[in-house]
């Protein structure tokens, strides 16, 4: 696991050494093991490693037997050792015993359909000598970020925007209020501003399972080498039985071809189906106990699931420890902001990056249960869909109604909130069912939007139409926009910096990509079967879990947030409603004291909304505001 970054000149000025090494110590976090450099005129290279793999070696750059092909990389190739022994038979020379050389010998003999072959999470950066171009590509699903800025004279890429702001070329401005508030109105939407683009004017992200090639004149093209597979649709007649071994054997190749590594190894372990079944199948190939890790939160025992955690770790043997914190969500506002370098609403960043850290105390990788709700449609999110199709013959009126009523009533903060999941469901069902299904999942409702946004237009709604389009089946449409959008853009990138920022290695059986084929083509029907979500999945897990654990509703992974911020919003108020946040003119300030006035005084949960709000405003001080970026 690394960070990498590099730059190509298109006015033929050499590359300095010390600008890449500028570029480089913004990486540290992501390889604190050593660094390395690659510059050929105007081509520079540079990468931050964390030693995983052959240890002793495999030091990048990367390069075939006669150097004409340079390779940095961030990620693992799990399938490498088959990898090798088909380059072998090629005639292929290797130096290392390590993943990344068989990028670039693959590079030798298929081009750019190189990348097809590659089995992993990965983002690359490859120097073709002979021909002069600069190849930069991402991993199927985007488990590993890839940045790039480009003007008339120079491209700059880097694994984060921090290293792209390192470079003087590279421009530090906010698109908040740039763009006819575009920007501003899908982050307060989705949580983060969907990708390809960012929070700044001129950085883009790299689309996954996309290559992008530039030459030393600027020219440059962009192609997806994959596409993510389109679901199958419901089959009334399909059985259980005719896919169940298939999809067992899948997942068993995936986990065992991610325990492949040379320093210490583990999982997460939340007590949910997914990351259980990932630890059952992880122990099925060990000769040793394993080791697991999971997080409790003082404040509200409807977000801790430990005890579920520590059922599965006695019922496996594995080597179980449970780590439990105390409020600080404030207190790594500044922190969490600086490695996602851009707003990110997501609150379950702070478990995520707890857990992360507190498990690096003892292991180097961590295997989780991520993808699992995607492929095998988990979330509650799409039963609701389903449900609201079924209740469209109750008149508007009178869901209207309910809705106005509910809307009066006081909600709490726990997890399980009947009142506050009423509110939503009923809210959502008076709508479309496509702009129903966003309004369960985005973070200001339209009507919230509309108010603290003056003149915000729906463009977020817009862009989920459009990823959802081409599928047949209105449930099936809603699961492969949450892939196209909520996986990458949300989920990939929280686990990603919140793992990296602690200098872990994070790996996501579920989203091997041959797994994620083969579960694609298993009837819609069998994954959610009336209420049952992942009804597949669960049956898969027979034999290897407790029945109270195959059988567990959803809990998502989170913080009693609107606890913590409710026993203090002196820090929240003096942020939101500063000069500074006031100035900026992003917002309606009265509608911002508002929602924390509610919020106080019990009457409203608004935690989604003030995060997003303080890692909006913390963002603009760290990354705009300032003549230096640094860490806080």
């Amino acid at each position: 696991m690394c960070g990498i970054c590099g730059v190509i000149q298109f006015d033929a000025q050499p590359v300095r050494r010390d600008l890449l090494a500028r570029m480089n110590d913004t990486l540290r976090h992501r390889g604190p093991d050593g660094a390395g450099y690659y510059i050929d005129g105007a081509v520079g290279l540079a990468m931050r490693r964390l030693k995983i793999i052959d240890i002793a070696g495999s030091d990048q750059p990367l390069t075939n037997e006669d150097g004409s092909v340079v390779v940095i990389f961030n990620g693992e190739i799990y399938n490498y050792r088959e990898l090798r022994h088909l380059l072998r038979g090629r005639g292929h020379q290797f130096k290392t015993d390590g993943d990344g050389e068989t990028i670039a010998h693959l590079y030798e003999d298929y081009g750019g359909d190189a990348l097809k072959h590659l089995r992993g999470m990965f983002a690359l950066a490859l120097w073709d000598a002979r021909a002069r171009k600069l190849l930069l590509a991402r991993d199927r699903f985007g488990q590993k970020p890839l940045y790039y800025c480009q003007d008339r004279n120079v491209l700059v890429f880097a694994s984060e925007i921090k290293a792209l702001l390192a470079h003087g070329r590279v421009p530090r401005v906010s698109r908040f209020g740039e763009d006819n508030g575009n920007a501003l109105t899908q982050y307060l939407s989705f949580g983060y501003v969907p990708a390809p683009d960012t929070a700044f004017v001129g950085i883009k992200m790299l689309d996954a399972g996309t290559w992008l090639q530039v030459d030393l004149s600027g020219a440059s093209k962009q192609q997806r080498y994959w596409e993510l597979p389109r679901l199958a649709p419901p089959e009334p007649a399909a059985r259980t039985e005719t896919y169940i071994g298939g999809l067992r054997q899948k997942l068993e190749e995936a986990v065992k071809l991610r325990l492949v590594s040379d320093v210490p190894l583990g999982a997460f372990l939340s007590g949910g189906l997914d990351s259980s079944l990932i630890v059952a199948l992880m122990r099925q190939h060990s000769n040793s106990p394993i080791r697991t890790f999971s997080i409790g939160f003082a404040g509200d025992d409807s977000f801790d699931e430990t005890p579920y955690a520590e059922m599965v770790a006695r019922h496996l043997a594995t080597e179980h420890v449970s780590f439990r914190v105390k409020p600080e969500a404030l207190s790594l506002l500044s922190e969490l902001v600086w490695h996602h370098d851009q707003p990110f609403a997501d609150s379950s960043a702070i478990p995520t990056y707890l857990v992360s850290k507190l498990t690096r105390e003892q292991v180097t990788v961590a295997l989780t249960g991520d993808g699992g709700d995607e492929l095998f449609a988990g979330y509650e999110r799409f039963y609701a869909a389903e449900l609201m199709r079924k209740l469209r013959f109750l008149p508007a009126p009178i869901l209207r109604g309910a809705a106005g009523l509910l809307r009066h009533l006081p909600e709490g903060t726990g997890y399980y909130d009947a009142l506050k999941r009423a509110r939503r469901f009923v809210r959502a069902a008076t709508l479309g069912s496509d702009e129903a299904y966003f309004d369960l999942v985005r973070v200001f409702s339209a009507e919230l939007l509309a108010e603290i946004c003056p003149g915000a237009d729906e463009l977020s709604v817009k862009l989920n139409r459009q990823l959802s389009a081409g599928q047949p089946h209105p449930i099936a449409r809603l699961v492969e926009a949450n892939m196209e959008t909520y996986l990458p853009d949300d989920l990939l990138i929280k686990a990603d910096r919140c793992s990296m920022q602690a200098s872990l290695e994070a790996r996501a059986p579920f989203l091997d990509h041959e797994l994620a084929e083969f579960a694609a083509a298993i009837p819609f029907n069998l994954k959610l079967k009336g209420a049952r979500a992942k009804h597949i999945l669960r049956e898969a897990a027979r034999g290897l879990l407790p029945q109270e654990i195959i059988e567990r509703p959803k809990h998502g992974f989170g913080v009693p947030l609107g606890a913590w911020l409710q026993r203090d919003m002196a820090p929240v108020r003096e942020t939101l409603l500063s000069r500074r946040a006031r100035e900026r003119g992003l917002l309606d300030v009265a509608v911002v004291e508002r929602l924390i006035t509610e919020h106080e005084a019990g009457r409203r949960d608004h935690n989604r909304q003030l995060w997003a709000l303080l890692t909006l405003e913390e963002w603009h001080r760290q990354f705009v505001d300032g003549a230096e970026i640094g860490p806080p």
